[in-house]
């Protein structure tokens, strides 16, 4: 017997990275873990940079790195519509691990130009791309 999956679109300006059946899907809005179930109740939220971890139907899981966006659950369609989102085995820890490195040095070196709260978003993004390298280190163990 299949297990109840819902269809799951991951879209962002380019186009779309994921359009399938999931069993579930987890991701981090701003007031915490959001896991959607199929027949999860409608739902709009904000959602913070970081993961999005779907268990596609069959159990494979697949993880994407979105830095930030919107997620809407109708009862049989769940789209997250992401400012920027790639598969987490894609994104470059080399270039993550710099990009933080510049944010807090901007940081730590505000002059008269400094605008704290896009220091402080790349650093949000920055670090979100590190714990998403990490987590599918960690899952491929």
């Amino acid at each position: 017997m299949a297990a109840m999956s819902v269809h799951l679109d991951i879209v962002n300006a380019q186009g779309q990275i994921f359009s399938g059946l999931a069993e579930s899907i987890s991701a981090t809005g701003y007031l915490g873990e959001i896991g959607i179930m199929p027949g999860h109740a409608p739902l709009l939220t904000e959602l913070k940079p970081g993961q999005v971890r779907v268990v596609k139907q069959g159990g494979e899981l697949e993880v994407f790195y979105i830095s930030g966006g919107m997620l809407e659950v109708q009862p049989h369609h769940v789209t997250v519509l992401a400012d920027a989102a790639q598969r987490a085995d894609s994104l470059d820890e080399a270039a993550a691990l710099e990009a933080k490195k510049c944010a807090e040095e901007a940081l730590a070196n505000r002059d008269a130009d400094f605008d704290y709260s896009k220091a402080a978003a790349e650093l949000a993004r920055a670090v979100a791309q590190i714990r998403a390298i990490e987590k599918l280190r960690e899952q491929l163990k």
